[in-house]
Order: structure tokens, then C-alpha cells, then sequence
């Protein structure tokens, strides 16, 4: 089956757009409360990032889910991960998260959790779809939906999160700055890392609406780089708008980004010996120096479709614990049921207590390759693979590269781009060759 509004990480777009409406929202509550309620659903959670249109989408699905004869708890402003683990421990039927992630605060978008923490499974989503065409309805008064606002999810939240390393960690003495994106980790981050010991000081920790991932968080590091080094702090840490992401800056102010990440949790969990199946998943746009980087510890990286979604797929199809993407999207499956900056960052705080290294020294062994991304804007279901003349130029370009390079274009899931990817040893070449390529799908485009 086709879907109409789900994407790979839920439905997202720019808010008051179709479909990311007031009305569209009260629908959507209520054709999920229908579909959640046919399978014995009895509450719902609905927490949110910090963007302005929060407030109005919260209300909608609140009001959508109790005319469905369905309870809700309202968390408030949290972390994505937050909410798929309480989803869980609250013994939910379901979670519903109001985040664009790491877009800017005029988007919005909705994604779901299911009573395990893990995201919906298709069938679920073209269900609550085939619902959004009929006609809304409500249940007799007496069944309608009740709210209630769950006043300590944070302090919950904050508690796992601590959980997921060894009870022995002591960060005192490590200076780190955190970058909140002025998202939903704000009021979380800051204390997870002081209460284990930690120095901490905070930017992008004042959300009003309209700051969510402007100029600061893990897509804009170069404000949390200069932090570290006028603070003279041991790393940086900077999160998405929601929570899911995290890369990090070492003392040098120098970023350490998901692949590297990825390649010092792999290294220290298999000198630990709990690198379950000897493997660790990427995506297609994983860099190469992660790739041989693993080889040479005798780890095998699974690459997949770029998405969570499929890392996810991935893990559990080869029965692994642990992949991610560059971007800092990271799943620490023996951890939690989905990426989480948050404990993604902590166990890369335990590798260093653990073997006495800063950040710097971890990411030593792995070698990055030059990799170049260029996106070109393209319209809704505009087509644009297959032409000959990028197909052309792909083949010139992998040529050019002799074999140690890799070329990839493909549409975002996310956001209305195309990616085109170039990677290989010489820098000037692989930019060059992106620039070309970028080219060719916008003369295509046009």
C-alpha cells in the first residue's frame, strides 16, 4: 500500500500546510484513538518539542483522542526518547510525539510510538490512514476521553537515562558544554550530566517558541565549538530539537560526529565483549572510513536505507545492539527502543572513564574520508531519477574516483531535497564532482 502521509519518520511539513493543520491534527487523534482503542487502548501520551505550534497541535490530537472514547497523559516539552520510554514503563497503548526534530520551528509534524517504545508497524499506520477518510464521529459523553498531565515525567526520564551506564560513573572533573538546541532537552540534559558529577554549563537552554535549532544544536555546532574552547572545556555535547541526535565536540573543538561516535561505543563494547553479533549498523551515506575503520577490529558494518526506520529494521534482522547514521542519530538497542542523544552520549562518556582517553584520543582509528553533501530543492513527487544525463555523470564521477570513492543521490525523507553525496580520498575531487553532479538535477529539475 501507498501512504499518503506517512514518511519514514512520521508526517511532517511546514505548519498550516496541509497536511500539518489544526483540523488535520484533531482528525489524526481521532483516527488513531479509533485504531489504538479497536486493539484495547485505554491511554495515550502526547508530548512535544518546544515549538510554538506545540500548544495548538496538543490540544487538537488531545481533543481528537477523547472524542475516540480515548485517556490521555500529557507529558509537556520532551525529549523524543523520553516519550517512547515512558510510553513503555506508564504501560501506554501508544505515544505521540509533536516534533519537526531538527527542522526549523515553522515545521511540525507527528510520530507515533507503540506501547513498546518502538515505532508503529506499517499496518497500524495504513489503519489509522484508511480512518482519515471517513467522517469524524463521537463517542456517547459518558465514554469520552479524559487528560491528565503527568507532573514528574522528567525526573522519570532523567533517571533512565542515568541507569544506562554502570552505577559506578563519576564525572567529576569533566568540564562539558551542552547545546540544547532550545528543543526539548533543555530542562533534562543539563541535570543529567551534573547529577553524575559533571561541570556543566548550557547554551541553546531557553526555548521561546521560535529558537528551536536556530544557529545552535547538532545541525548548527559552531556555536557550542567556540563554547568549549572559550570555557577550556573537556567536550562538547549538542542535541537536535527533539532530542534523538547528539554529536559532540572534543577539546580542541573539533567535531566528532555519528560515525565516529558509532566507531568508539563499537570499539569500547567490543573490548568489553558486549558487541552483540560481532556487527554494527550503518546507512548507505555511513562514510567509508567507518566502514574499514570497523573491518580492521573485525566488526562488519550492515549498511541500509538512510532512515531509522530501517537501522532499526536492520538490528533486528541480524541481531545486533547497535547502528546509527552520521548525523548522530544512534540506537543503543540493549539500551533503549530508539536513537537517544541523551544515553547515546553517555556511553561515549563511560568509554572514556572507563579506558582513561579524552575524546580526542577515542576517535583515534578511524580515518574519515572526505564526504560532500549538496542538497538540491525539488518539488512533491517531482521525478528525477533515471535520466541519462545524471546517470551519465554518476558513472563519470565513480570513474574518476578509481574505484575508492562512493557516489550516492537519493530524495530525502524528510525534507522536499534531493541528496547528492559524493565521498572519496581527494577532497578537491569529491567536492568538485558533487557540484557537477548537483548541477545536472537542477538543470533536470528545470
Amino acid at each position: 500500500m501507498q501512504r499518503r502521509f506517512f514518511g519514514t519518520d512520521g508526517i511532517r511539513g511546514r505548519v498550516g500546510d496541509s497536511p500539518i493543520t489544526a483540523d488535520f491534527m484533531l482528525r489524526l487523534g481521532w483516527a488513531a484513538g479509533r485504531v489504538f482503542a479497536g486493539h484495547g487502548a485505554s491511554k495515550v501520551l502526547i508530548g512535544k518539542d518546544t515549538r510554538i505550534s506545540g500548544y495548538m497541535f496538543e490540544s487538537a490530537l488531545e481533543a481528537g483522542l477523547s472524542a475516540a472514547g480515548v485517556n490521555i497523559a500529557l507529558l509537556g516539552p520532551m525529549p523524543t526518547p523520553g516519550i517512547a520510554y515512558l510510553t513503555r514503563t506508564l504501560h501506554a497503548n501508544a505515544g505521540i510525539v509533536i516534533s519537526a526534530s531538527h527542522n526549523p520551528y515553522d515545521d511540525n509534524g507527528v510520530k507515533f510510538f507503540s506501547r513498546n517504545g518502538f515505532k508503529l508497524p506499517d499496518e497500524v499506520e495504513f489503519a489509522i490512514e484508511s480512518l482519515l477518510e471517513q467522517s469524524m464521529t463521537t463517542v456517547p459523553a459518558r465514554d469520552l476521553g479524559k487528560a491528565e498531565r503527568v507532573v514528574d515525567a522528567a525526573g522519570r526520564y532523567i533517571e533512565f537515562c542515568k541507569s544506562t551506564v554502570p552505577a559506578p560513573l563519576d564525572l567529576s572533573g569533566v568540564r562539558i558544554v551542552i547545546d540544547c538546541a532550545n528543543g526539548a532537552t533543555y530542562h533534562v540534559a543539563p541535570s543529567v550530566f551534573a547529577e553524575l558529577g559533571a561541570k556543566v554549563s548550557t547554551i541553546g537552554a531557553k526555548p521561546d517558541g521560535l529558537n528551536i535549532n536556530l544557529r545552535c544544536g547538532s545541525t548548527s555546532p559552531e556555536a557550542l565549538r567556540a563554547a568549549v574552547l572559550t570555557e577550556r572545556a573537556d567536550l562538547g555535547i549538542a542535541f537536535d530539537g527533539d532530542g534523538d541526535r547528539v554529536i559532540m565536540v572534543d577539546s580542541a573543538g573539533e567535531l566528532v560526529d555519528g560515525d565516529e561516535l558509532l566507531f568508539i561505543i563499537a570499539r569500547d563494547r567490543l573490548r568489553r565483549q558486549v558487541l552483540q553479533g560481532s556487527g554494527v549498523v550503518g546507512t548507505q551515506m555511513s562514510n567509508l572510513g567507518l566502514e574499514n575503520a570497523l573491518h580492521d577490529l573485525g566488526v562488519t558494518l550492515h549498511r541500509t536505507k538512510v532512515g531509522d526506520r530501517y537501522v532499526m529494521e536492520a538490528l533486528q534482522q541480524f541481531g545486533l545492539n547497535l547502528g546509527g547514521e552520521g548525523s548522530g542519530h544512534l540506537i543503543c538497542l540493549d539500551r533503549t527502543t530508539t536513537g537517544d542523544g541523551i544515553v547515546s552520549a553517555l556511553q561515549v562518556l563511560a568509554a572514556m572513564v572507563s579506558s582513561d582517553c579524552s575524546l580526542s584520543e577515542l576517535k583515534q582509528g578511524m580515518q574519515k574520508y572526505p564526504q560532500v553533501m549538496v542538497n538540491v530543492p525539488i518539488a512533491k513527487q517531482q521525478p528525477w531519477s533515471g535520466d541519462h544525463r545524471i546517470t551519465k555523470l554518476v558513472e563519470e564521477a565513480e570513474h574518476a574516483m578509481m574505484g575508492r570513492g562512493r557516489v550516492l543521490l537519493r530524495a530525502s525523507g524528510t525534507e522536499p531535497v534531493v541528496r547528492v553525496m559524493v565521498e572519496g580520498e581527494d577532497h578537491a575531487l569529491v567536492s568538485s564532482l558533487a557540484n557537477q553532479l548537483a548541477g545536472a538535477v537542477k538543470e533536470v529539475l528545470s
